[in-house]
Protein backbone atom coordinates (compact mmCIF):
# COMPACT_ATOMS: atom_id res chain seq x y z
CA UNK A 1 0.00 0.00 0.00
CA UNK A 2 2.65 2.16 0.87
CA UNK A 3 4.32 2.33 -2.25
CA UNK A 4 1.31 4.61 -4.11
CA UNK A 5 2.40 7.28 -1.74
CA UNK A 6 5.94 7.13 -0.88
CA UNK A 7 8.39 8.09 -3.58
CA UNK A 8 12.31 7.66 -2.82
CA UNK A 9 15.00 9.03 -4.59
CA UNK A 10 16.75 6.88 -6.51
CA UNK A 11 20.16 7.98 -4.47
CA UNK A 12 18.37 7.35 -1.16
CA UNK A 13 16.72 4.37 -1.76
CA UNK A 14 20.80 2.75 -2.54
CA UNK A 15 21.87 4.21 -0.01
CA UNK A 16 19.25 2.42 2.18
CA UNK A 17 19.09 -0.84 0.83
CA UNK A 18 22.91 -0.83 1.01
CA UNK A 19 22.88 0.20 4.69
CA UNK A 20 24.87 3.01 4.12
CA UNK A 21 23.87 6.40 6.09
CA UNK A 22 21.41 8.83 5.92
CA UNK A 23 19.79 12.03 7.00
CA UNK A 24 16.51 13.23 6.61
CA UNK A 25 16.04 16.96 6.20
CA UNK A 26 13.03 18.76 6.61
CA UNK A 27 10.98 21.17 4.09
CA UNK A 28 9.63 23.74 6.42
CA UNK A 29 12.63 25.52 6.67
CA UNK A 30 12.58 25.95 3.20
CA UNK A 31 9.23 27.58 2.49
CA UNK A 32 8.43 28.98 5.86
CA UNK A 33 11.59 29.34 7.31
CA UNK A 34 13.51 32.31 5.30
CA UNK A 35 12.85 34.46 1.57
CA UNK A 36 13.87 32.88 -1.58
CA UNK A 37 16.80 32.65 -2.57
CA UNK A 38 18.24 32.46 1.01
CA UNK A 39 15.95 29.86 1.56
CA UNK A 40 17.01 27.26 -1.34
CA UNK A 41 20.61 27.84 -1.34
CA UNK A 42 21.04 27.29 2.84
CA UNK A 43 18.38 24.10 1.84
CA UNK A 44 21.12 23.27 -0.69
CA UNK A 45 24.05 23.63 1.10
CA UNK A 46 22.87 21.63 3.79
CA UNK A 47 22.76 18.59 1.18
CA UNK A 48 25.93 19.20 0.52
CA UNK A 49 27.35 19.05 4.56
CA UNK A 50 25.65 15.73 4.41
CA UNK A 51 27.21 14.59 1.52
CA UNK A 52 30.60 15.71 2.62
CA UNK A 53 30.31 14.37 5.79
CA UNK A 54 29.95 10.72 4.20
CA UNK A 55 25.68 10.96 4.23
CA UNK A 56 23.23 10.69 1.78
CA UNK A 57 20.75 13.77 2.22
CA UNK A 58 16.99 13.39 1.99
CA UNK A 59 15.31 15.96 2.30
CA UNK A 60 11.26 15.21 2.72
CA UNK A 61 8.32 17.11 1.48
CA UNK A 62 5.23 16.30 0.21
CA UNK A 63 4.61 16.87 -3.98
CA UNK A 64 1.84 16.29 -6.36
CA UNK A 65 0.29 13.73 -3.76
CA UNK A 66 3.63 11.97 -3.22
CA UNK A 67 5.26 11.62 0.22
CA UNK A 68 8.82 12.54 -1.28
CA UNK A 69 12.24 11.50 0.15
CA UNK A 70 14.80 13.09 -1.32
CA UNK A 71 14.69 16.14 -3.68
CA UNK A 72 15.99 17.10 -6.55
CA UNK A 73 17.64 20.97 -6.91
CA UNK A 74 14.58 22.05 -9.35
CA UNK A 75 12.15 20.84 -6.99
CA UNK A 76 14.26 22.52 -3.97
CA UNK A 77 14.19 26.05 -5.43
CA UNK A 78 10.92 25.21 -6.44
CA UNK A 79 9.40 25.08 -2.70
CA UNK A 80 11.68 27.84 -2.36
CA UNK A 81 9.78 29.83 -4.43
CA UNK A 82 6.49 29.26 -3.56
CA UNK A 83 7.32 29.50 -0.17
CA UNK A 84 3.98 30.32 2.24
CA UNK A 85 1.88 29.12 -0.43
CA UNK A 86 3.09 25.56 0.09
CA UNK A 87 0.99 23.82 3.06
CA UNK A 88 2.98 23.44 6.50
CA UNK A 89 2.12 20.15 7.21
CA UNK A 90 2.27 18.18 10.44
CA UNK A 91 0.58 14.75 10.96
CA UNK A 92 -2.95 15.90 10.80
CA UNK A 93 -2.40 17.34 7.60
CA UNK A 94 -0.93 14.65 6.03
CA UNK A 95 -3.28 12.76 4.43
CA UNK A 96 -5.57 15.73 3.22
CA UNK A 97 -2.19 18.04 1.24
CA UNK A 98 -1.72 13.59 -0.28
CA UNK A 99 -5.50 13.45 -1.00
CA UNK A 100 -6.15 17.21 -2.71
CA UNK A 101 -2.60 16.41 -4.73
CA UNK A 102 -1.29 20.44 -3.28
CA UNK A 103 2.08 20.76 -1.87
CA UNK A 104 3.11 20.39 1.80
CA UNK A 105 6.29 21.61 3.57
CA UNK A 106 6.81 19.01 6.11
CA UNK A 107 7.22 19.87 9.83
CA UNK A 108 9.51 17.77 12.54
CA UNK A 109 6.78 15.67 13.25
CA UNK A 110 5.89 15.19 9.56
CA UNK A 111 9.76 14.70 8.60
CA UNK A 112 9.97 11.96 11.59
CA UNK A 113 6.66 9.89 10.61
CA UNK A 114 8.17 9.92 6.63
CA UNK A 115 11.71 9.40 7.25
CA UNK A 116 10.33 6.23 9.27
CA UNK A 117 8.43 4.97 6.83
CA UNK A 118 11.28 5.06 4.65
CA UNK A 119 13.14 3.66 6.93
CA UNK A 120 15.47 6.71 8.27
CA UNK A 121 16.53 6.61 11.48
CA UNK A 122 18.62 9.86 11.40
CA UNK A 123 17.21 13.33 11.09
CA UNK A 124 19.01 16.65 11.40
CA UNK A 125 17.25 19.89 11.70
CA UNK A 126 17.43 23.72 13.53
CA UNK A 127 15.04 23.14 16.67
CA UNK A 128 12.54 21.24 17.89
CA UNK A 129 8.98 22.33 19.00
CA UNK A 130 7.50 21.86 22.41
CA UNK A 131 5.29 23.22 25.03
CA UNK A 132 4.30 26.75 24.60
CA UNK A 133 4.70 30.07 27.58
CA UNK A 134 1.24 30.22 28.67
CA UNK A 135 0.43 26.62 27.59
CA UNK A 136 -2.08 25.78 30.69
CA UNK A 137 -4.44 28.20 29.24
CA UNK A 138 -4.06 27.57 25.98
CA UNK A 139 -2.96 23.72 25.95
CA UNK A 140 -0.59 24.86 22.59
CA UNK A 141 1.53 21.88 23.13
CA UNK A 142 3.77 20.52 19.40
CA UNK A 143 3.08 17.87 17.82
CA UNK A 144 6.89 16.64 17.74
CA UNK A 145 6.53 15.71 21.53
CA UNK A 146 4.08 13.21 20.91
CA UNK A 147 5.87 12.33 17.28
CA UNK A 148 9.36 11.59 19.76
CA UNK A 149 7.63 9.28 21.86
CA UNK A 150 6.41 6.79 19.26
CA UNK A 151 8.53 7.53 16.44
CA UNK A 152 11.92 5.62 16.08
CA UNK A 153 14.17 8.26 14.64
CA UNK A 154 16.48 10.73 16.20
CA UNK A 155 16.56 13.93 15.53
CA UNK A 156 19.57 16.19 16.18
CA UNK A 157 19.17 20.25 17.03
CA UNK A 158 20.46 22.89 18.79
CA UNK A 159 17.35 22.23 21.88
CA UNK A 160 14.63 23.13 21.98
CA UNK A 161 13.06 26.92 20.47
CA UNK A 162 13.68 29.75 23.10
CA UNK A 163 10.15 30.76 22.26
CA UNK A 164 8.93 27.87 24.48
CA UNK A 165 8.69 27.21 28.05
CA UNK A 166 11.78 25.03 28.01
CA UNK A 167 11.26 23.89 31.45
CA UNK A 168 7.42 22.47 30.57
CA UNK A 169 9.01 20.99 27.49
CA UNK A 170 11.70 18.82 29.22
CA UNK A 171 8.89 17.71 31.43
CA UNK A 172 6.95 16.70 29.02
CA UNK A 173 9.61 14.64 27.32
CA UNK A 174 10.64 12.73 30.24
CA UNK A 175 6.93 11.75 30.85
CA UNK A 176 7.01 10.10 27.26
CA UNK A 177 10.41 8.46 28.07
CA UNK A 178 11.84 10.67 25.27
CA UNK A 179 15.85 10.66 26.66
CA UNK A 180 17.22 14.53 25.93
CA UNK A 181 20.90 14.35 25.16
CA UNK A 182 23.64 17.27 25.41
CA UNK A 183 26.23 16.53 22.79
CA UNK A 184 29.64 17.65 24.81
CA UNK A 185 26.87 19.43 27.10
CA UNK A 186 25.43 19.34 30.42
CA UNK A 187 23.46 22.65 29.64
CA UNK A 188 19.95 22.37 27.39
CA UNK A 189 20.89 24.90 24.16
CA UNK A 190 18.45 27.58 23.67
CA UNK A 191 18.35 27.56 19.69
CA UNK A 192 20.11 30.93 19.48
CA UNK A 193 22.25 30.53 22.56
CA UNK A 194 24.56 27.86 24.56
CA UNK A 195 22.57 28.17 27.69
CA UNK A 196 19.31 28.34 28.91
CA UNK A 197 19.33 27.50 32.54
CA UNK A 198 18.27 23.70 32.29
CA UNK A 199 19.93 20.31 32.32
CA UNK A 200 19.79 17.52 29.94
CA UNK A 201 19.03 13.53 30.86
CA UNK A 202 22.45 12.84 29.70
CA UNK A 203 26.08 14.71 28.60
CA UNK A 204 27.47 12.47 25.67
CA UNK A 205 31.25 13.52 24.16
CA UNK A 206 31.74 11.04 21.27
CA UNK A 207 29.96 9.97 18.45
CA UNK A 208 30.49 6.47 19.04
CA UNK A 209 28.25 6.44 22.15
CA UNK A 210 25.56 8.39 20.68
CA UNK A 211 25.04 6.05 17.55
CA UNK A 212 25.69 2.61 19.98
CA UNK A 213 22.39 4.65 22.22
CA UNK A 214 20.48 4.64 19.72
CA UNK A 215 21.28 1.27 18.47
CA UNK A 216 20.61 -0.17 21.60
CA UNK A 217 17.13 1.69 22.19
CA UNK A 218 15.91 0.27 19.04
CA UNK A 219 17.25 -2.82 20.05
CA UNK A 220 15.68 -3.57 22.97
CA UNK A 221 12.16 -2.66 20.86
CA UNK A 222 11.94 1.18 23.24
CA UNK A 223 10.20 3.04 20.48
CA UNK A 224 10.35 6.28 20.06
CA UNK A 225 12.71 8.91 19.30
CA UNK A 226 16.17 10.52 21.01
CA UNK A 227 16.72 14.48 20.91
CA UNK A 228 20.22 15.05 20.85
CA UNK A 229 21.32 18.99 21.72
CA UNK A 230 24.15 20.59 19.92
CA UNK A 231 24.98 24.14 20.77
CA UNK A 232 25.12 26.24 18.33
CA UNK A 233 28.63 27.44 17.45
CA UNK A 234 30.26 29.80 19.91
CA UNK A 235 31.04 32.22 17.15
CA UNK A 236 27.61 32.33 15.98
CA UNK A 237 25.30 32.59 19.12
CA UNK A 238 23.35 35.40 20.34
CA UNK A 239 23.92 37.25 23.32
CA UNK A 240 21.61 35.78 26.20
CA UNK A 241 19.67 38.58 27.40
CA UNK A 242 19.46 40.07 23.38
CA UNK A 243 17.38 37.28 22.37
CA UNK A 244 15.44 36.70 25.49
CA UNK A 245 14.62 40.38 25.57
CA UNK A 246 13.42 39.98 21.62
CA UNK A 247 11.25 37.08 23.08
CA UNK A 248 9.69 38.46 24.95
CA UNK A 249 8.79 41.24 23.00
CA UNK A 250 7.30 38.62 20.39
CA UNK A 251 5.26 36.55 22.64
CA UNK A 252 3.66 39.83 24.27
CA UNK A 253 2.29 40.91 20.83
CA UNK A 254 1.58 37.22 19.87
CA UNK A 255 -0.55 36.90 23.19
CA UNK A 256 -2.25 40.76 22.07
CA UNK A 257 -2.88 39.54 18.66
CA UNK A 258 -4.09 36.21 19.80
CA UNK A 259 -2.21 34.01 17.14
CA UNK A 260 -2.46 30.60 18.29
CA UNK A 261 -1.69 27.28 16.74
CA UNK A 262 0.58 26.47 13.75
CA UNK A 263 0.67 29.96 12.84
CA UNK A 264 2.30 30.47 16.71
CA UNK A 265 6.03 29.51 15.69
CA UNK A 266 6.48 31.66 12.05
CA UNK A 267 4.95 34.62 13.66
CA UNK A 268 7.77 34.32 16.75
CA UNK A 269 10.37 33.77 14.57
CA UNK A 270 9.69 36.50 12.17
CA UNK A 271 9.26 38.85 14.71
CA UNK A 272 12.42 38.05 16.70
CA UNK A 273 14.30 38.12 13.56
CA UNK A 274 12.90 42.09 13.03
CA UNK A 275 13.61 42.96 16.72
CA UNK A 276 17.38 41.76 16.32
CA UNK A 277 17.47 43.20 12.81
CA UNK A 278 18.02 39.67 10.80
CA UNK A 279 21.21 38.84 13.11
CA UNK A 280 18.61 35.73 14.61
CA UNK A 281 18.61 34.46 11.33
CA UNK A 282 22.00 34.55 10.37
CA UNK A 283 22.44 32.38 13.58
CA UNK A 284 19.48 30.06 12.51
CA UNK A 285 21.33 29.64 9.05
CA UNK A 286 24.54 28.32 11.09
CA UNK A 287 22.66 26.13 13.89
CA UNK A 288 21.21 24.56 11.09
CA UNK A 289 24.48 23.64 9.35
CA UNK A 290 25.93 22.15 12.38
CA UNK A 291 23.26 20.24 12.95
CA UNK A 292 23.40 18.56 9.50
CA UNK A 293 27.67 18.11 9.99
CA UNK A 294 26.54 15.92 13.24
CA UNK A 295 23.85 14.22 12.00
CA UNK A 296 25.72 12.38 9.21
CA UNK A 297 28.42 11.54 11.65
CA UNK A 298 26.07 10.11 13.58
CA UNK A 299 24.70 8.47 10.71
CA UNK A 300 27.90 7.00 8.99
CA UNK A 301 28.45 5.20 12.52
CA UNK A 302 25.33 4.34 13.13
CA UNK A 303 25.43 2.18 9.83
CA UNK A 304 28.55 0.61 10.86
CA UNK A 305 27.98 -0.67 13.70
CA UNK A 306 24.55 -1.93 12.14
CA UNK A 307 25.78 -3.90 9.64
Amino acid sequence: MLEQYLDIKEEVLDALKNNKAVVALESTIISHGMPYPQNAETALEVEKIVRDNGAVPATIAILNGKLKVGLTEEEIRHLGKKGLEVVKTSRRDIPFVVAKGVEGATTVASTMIIAALAGIKIFATGGIGGVHRKAQETFDISADLEELAKTNVAVICAGAKSILDLGLTLEYLETQGVPVVGYKTKELPAFYTRRSGFQVDYKVDSIDELALALKTKWDLGLNGGMVITNPIPEEFEMDFDTINNAVNEALNESFEKGIKGKETTPFLLAKVKEITGGDSLDSNIKLVYNNAELASKIAVQLSEISK
